[in-house]
């Protein structure tokens, strides 16, 4: 039986919106490869009827409305929809789970995420409220200053596919907290449950136009979202070369913009540490979301004394892996999202095996599934540092792995990436990690672990794989423009020029 998703338009100005141009796109659920519902596709005269209803949500009432308003009025809404979606969690959790191919018991953990997301954005909310008017220390009695924090504006925020809900909670939630009105534009790979917040936004009478949603292709909505002249930022999660393009149309407009994007993360290995325990680690840090992560740790460096051995041990590990239908009990691996990623994941293994690397495990689809975008826990070893599978994101799950014999050769070796978002280091050496973690470049460091994630610590990356910090206080500081406001307060005149004389 087809289990079919909720058919919904788009959702600007506070109501469902049939698509101008009226087309749809079909969703496929990864695992069993049937088309279960189809969403809307927006285009660019879609994206000027969504920009002019946040315009207006903003402007409303002089910014009364909405936008400056209180932080601890904005605070309500945030929390009625963490309060919403935490009573929908095993309904928007099952439909993650058919729209992307994410585990059961992984959606329903993004889902808890997503409403402790929205707690924490109510907190700071009503936090920023005692923080305007912060005085500002000044070198001249004659004057005073202070400084509000305001909204930056109509924010346009396009996330990707492999957090689908989680993702865009990242954004909506510190912009709204900042009184912001927003676009959201999820992938069109995934959008089921950004459509469910907008029933949910509904559901809870948050004001018209202050959240819009836009589904649909890239170049048809994306693009001119991205480019609009009316939208004061870009805020944007997804490949390195999609952020470029979308920096240089906001460059013609010199519009902000702030860009969490690919990765190619390593986990250093020393000879010290619990094998297990390291090798659930390094196994969760690349095959966690099936693969599907910009953060994913898949440059696996192991000190050459236990090699060896390690490897041996995480091939066990990776067999014990349940791969399955996502909505089976206890899957931890399901397929890929699309037959696009599918078919590009198994060209970078083929690439590898062409230039001389081992497939030593996985790399293919597995026997007892024959449908459906599956595939294999993948370790590959015998790499270099010249080759594909070592310098390019895969996006899939596939881990390489090489030696190191030193730490300043890990490091060396870890750090050798035009990427710089994550990188892990594993050791019972305590002051080696902090040494290491110094040293990565790269935007989050982990130690004795990979992957955790807190809605309080802030996210992102250095050199190709974005700037700017999503999460914590620096998420909310994102959607914030900073106004000096100084007052002359003496009852003398300022006396720079000559007086003019009196007739």
């Amino acid at each position: 039986m087809v289990i079919l998703v909720p058919n919904r338009q788009l959702f600007f100005g506070g109501e469902w919106r049939e698509p101008v141009l009226k087309k749809r796109i079909p969703i496929i659920n990864p695992s069993t490869e049937e088309i279960i519902g189809d969403i809307p596709a927006a285009t660019a005269e879609d994206v000027e009827l969504a920009v002019e209803a946040a315009r207006k949500a903003f402007t409303r009432n002089k910014g009364r409305d909405w936008a400056f308003t209180s932080g601890a009025y904005r605070a309500k809404y945030l929390r009625a929809i963490a309060a919403k979606i935490t009573e929908r969690k095993s309904e928007l959790a099952k439909l993650e789970a058919l729209d992307c191919g994410k585990p059961l018991d992984e959606a329903a953990w993004d889902m808890d995420d997503v409403a402790g997301c929205f707690e924490y954005y109510a907190d700071l909310a009503e936090g920023l409220d005692a923080k305007q008017k912060t005085p500002v220390s000044l070198p001249m009695e004659t004057f005073k200053s202070y400084v509000l924090k305001e909204p930056i504006g109509v924010v346009a925020l396009i996330t990707p596919w492999n957090y689908p809900l989680l993702m865009a909670t990242w954004k909506v939630a510190p912009a709204l907290a900042a009184g912001c009105t927003a676009i959201l534009k999820p992938s069109e790979l995934a959008s089921v449950t950004c459509l469910e917040l907008a029933e949910v936004c509904k559901e809870v009478g948050l004001p018209p136009g202050v959240l819009n949603i836009l589904t649909g292709l890239g170049p048809e909505a994306g693009a001119p979202l991205a480019s609009h002249p009316h939208v004061d930022k870009v805020a944007f999660t997804g490949s390195t070369a999609t952020g470029s393009r979308i920096m240089a149309s906001a460059s013609q407009m010199v519009k902000p913009v702030s860009m969490e994007l690919g990765g190619k993360s390593p986990i250093i290995v020393f000879e010290d540490v619990d094998l297990d325990k390291t090798a659930e680690w390094t196994t969760f840090g690349c095959f966690w979301t099936n693969g599907q992560m910009c953060s994913a740790t898949s440059r696996l460096l192991v000190h050459e004394s236990i090699a060896t051995e390690f490897v041996d041990r995480l091939v066990k590990w990776c067999k014990n892996i349940k791969i399955s239908d996502p909505l089976e009990e206890g899957c931890r691996l399901g397929p890929v999202v699309s037959e696009g990623q599918y078919e590009k994941i198994l060209k970078f293994i083929s690439t590898a095996k062409s230039e001389g690397a081992t497939i030593l495990f996985g790399g293919a689809r597995p026997k007892h599934l024959n449908k459906g975008f599956f595939i294999e826990p993948t370790i590959i070893t015998d790499v270099n540092t010249s080759m594909q599978i070592w310098r390019e994101e895969v996006f899939g799950p596939v881990l390489c792995v090489k030696t190191f014999s030193t730490e300043d050769e890990a490091i060396e070796l870890a750090n050798d990436t035009r990427y710089g978002l994550g990188a892990a280091v594993i050791s019972k050496d305590l002051e080696r990690c902090d040494r290491v973690s110094k040293a990565f470049r790269a935007g989050i460091a982990w130690i004795n672990c990979s992957q955790p994630c807190f809605c309080q610590a802030p996210w992102g990356g250095l050199k190709s794989s974005g700037f700017g910090r999503e999460l914590g206080e620096w998420g909310l500081e994102n959607y914030l423009s900073v106004k000096q406001v100084t007052q002359y307060i003496s009852d003398e005149p300022w006396g720079w020029y000559q007086f003019p004389s009196k007739l």
